[in-house]
């Protein structure tokens, strides 16, 4: 934020206001043996108590009890060997929404309807929290990441729902948090409501991408297994936390999916559905569970069920899931069963073909445009396709993935808010240029090149001219591709060099990308060439695609404001802030008007709600105090 002094002053320091514009816009955008007879329930009489931890993108093989040499995991290890652990336990998707969803409902994704990151699952569908809670148990439930937003369904059925958490300099909600927040917030309901039976559930983005500080020039590796030490930490204070209750409490910890390190061409996760992103670690420990390992591949839609069977709260008929602990679950030697994984980010996010898989046994088959067999059993690293040599399985195989779900719509309009698809780009989601009409799918196999540079610049691992090359190489190799263009202008911006800049942001509006930022962008770089008419029809087109963006609004009154119209600016502002009271650099935009007007005491009093808003350890404090001190 500019300086001021008197009015005059005001005026001048108001030619800041370009490069505040420009930033607003940037802003904007192993262990125990395994038991030869089924893991049971005691038969007692049920937890009182439910401990759900989700943990972010955690591979199985990175904890100490699934084998991994240098794990700093002992939090985890040690429930798993007082506990069960499932060996070969799968996600449902490689994706944190979808998986979440099957967690707490018992059901495939076509099921609960929340198929990728933004789509909301259908009211009126039965959850864990709903069920218990209808129980007579407490329920609380803690988020760490914006694709858990209340929005998308999860909230149903919790009493406490924590997803809100800080915001930015500019005042707009971060869309992450770190996981020692999320458990203080938890620990606080925990002891404040002090239930007599209760159903917690906690959830922690770590370690997830970024991890730690990519300019540390430490290995991917070595950061990822720093981030996956802090949630085992977090973990242990959750269980520290419960005090007395923890021996009354049944206590589940998972993964909701793995994360791909270069394995099969693949960078991150939600691309494809291979055991990479798809093996997570499942851990049940405490009341009436005896210690053992589940050999036999076992599915997140499980958890459900086996929380309620725990509960002594009846099943629900509609579960995809099973318990895991009763006798005839997936525990018992010889039973076997079929499990169903998808991912429709391919499609959702690039326009490609969407994969569904079914696993027998170790029988593995993924349906793709050129479909994949593997015998997971004798190849782990699913390198041999099969298809062409088992022909009469895969065709089995085939036939069953229809009895989960039917072919996923590729003509269905999105319904993603653009503030949703923006908070979940800045988390390195929706990365891609989405569908494009009258084109076969591309089966992801054949793109998974391009694939990977994508998620290498949604990872935080590239920056500075790292991440411009990168970008320029996705734009030539993909020159269609709008997220690609807008992050390459955003990256150009952000180091200067608007001229560069400006003619990918409008390739960027010329594929009506269906959100403001590359406006906001544009815009930004047009106040900083000196060029406010031609900025405020751009940002007024801005509003046409998102009429009640609070950014684009307080963007537009800022521009009128240089203009030298501030009584035209001053209704912009305060509709802004109508929308969104904490959009600081809104509000000190707004006071700034008022300055320039000569209406000092308005001025004074936005200054004075703007310093009341700040946090103490604000860096803006001190110029929104000078500009206070000006107009008083």
């Amino acid at each position: 934020m500019p300086a001021a002094g008197d009015n005059g002053a005001v005026g001048r320091a108001a030619t800041g206001l370009a490069v505040g514009l420009l930033a607003l816009a940037i802003a904007a955008c192993g262990g125990s043996p395994a038991v030869p007879a089924p893991v049971a329930a005691t038969g007692g009489p049920g937890a009182r108590h439910v401990l759900l931890v989700t943990i972010d993108t955690l591979r199985a093989d990175r904890l100490g009890v699934y084998g991994y040499t240098r794990a700093r995991t002992p939090v985890l290890d040690a429930l798993a060997a007082s506990g069960v652990r499932a060996a070969r336990a799968y996600a449902t998707a490689p994706v944190t929404l979808p998986s979440h969803a099957s967690i707490l409902t018992g059901r495939y994704p076509p099921a609960h309807g929340a198929r990728h990151n933004g789509m909301a699952m259908p009211e009126g569908l039965p959850t864990l929290a709903t069920v218990l809670k209808a129980a007579g148990f407490a329920t609380g439930a803690f988020v760490s990441a914006f694709p858990l937003d209340r929005r998308f369904g999860l909230a149903r059925g919790f009493d406490a729902y924590g997803d809100r958490w800080a915001r930015g300099p500019d005042g707009r909600p971060a869309d992450e948090r770190a996981g020692q927040l999320t458990v203080d917030e938890a620990l606080g309901w925990w002891r404040t409501a002090r239930p007599a039976r209760s159903f917690l559930w906690v959830h922690l983005f770590e370690p997830h991408a970024p991890y730690g500080d990519a300019r540390s020039g430490r290995p991917v590796s070595d950061r990822y297994d720093d981030e996956i030490a802090e949630a085992d930490r977090q973990v242990g204070r959750l269980l520290d936390g419960l005090g007395a209750d923890r021996a009354e409490t049944l206590v589940i910890v998972a993964a909701d999916h793995g994360e791909a390190f270069g394995e099969h061409g693949e960078i991150g996760h939600s691309l494809f559905v291979y055991d990479t992103t798809l093996h997570v670690p499942l851990i049940v420990q405490g009341v009436d569970v005896s210690p053992g390992v589940v050999q036999a591949p076992v599915s997140l839609v499980d958890i459900a069920p086996t929380v309620l069977q725990a509960t002594k709260v009846p099943l629900s008929a509609t579960m995809d899931g099973q318990a895991l602990l009763s006798p005839g679950g997936p525990g018992t030697p010889g039973t076997r069963r079929q499990l169903y994984a998808e991912t429709l980010a391919p499609f959702e996010d690039f326009g490609w073909s969407p994969l569904r898989s079914v696993r027998d046994g170790a029988m593995k088959y993924i349906l793709a445009p050129t479909p994949e067999l593997y015998d997971t059993a004798a190849d782990a690293d699913e390198s041999a396709n099969l298809v062409a040599t088992a022909q009469a399985e895969a065709a089995r195989l085939k036939a069953q993935v229809a009895t989960f779900a039917a072919p996923a719509s590729t003509t269905a309009p999105s319904t993603l808010t653009p503030d949703a698809r923006r908070r979940l780009q800045s988390l390195g989601y929706l990365g891609g240029s989405g569908p494009r009409a009258n084109q076969p799918l591309a089966d992801p196999k054949d793109r998974r090149e391009l694939a990977a540079r994508l998620a290498e610049v949604t990872s935080g691992e590239l920056s500075g001219v790292a991440l411009e090359r990168a970008l320029l190489t996705i734009v030539r190799d993909d020159p269609r591709n709008p997220q690609a263009r807008m992050r390459l202008a955003f990256a150009l911006a952000q180091r200067g060099d608007c001229a560069a800049a400006v003619p990918h942001f409008r390739a960027a509006i010329a594929a009506q990308l269906p959100s403001a930022d590359a406006h906001l962008g544009l815009a930004g770089c047009l106040v900083a060439q000196g060029k406010g008419r031609e900025a405020a029809a751009v940002l007024e087109a801005a509003d046409e695609v998102e009429p009640d963006n609070p950014v684009v609004i307080a963007n537009r009154g800022a521009v009128l404001s240089d203009a030298g119209q501030p009584l035209a600016a001053v209704p912009l502002l305060r509709r802004a802030l109508a929308l969104d009271p904490d959009l600081h650099q809104a509000r000190f935009t707004l006071a700034i008007a008022h300055a320039r007007a000569g209406q000092r005491a308005e001025a004074a009093e936005e200054a004075s709600t703007l310093l009341q808003r700040l946090p103490s350890g604000a860096p803006q404090r001190p110029e929104v105090q000078r500009l206070l001190d000006a107009v008083r």
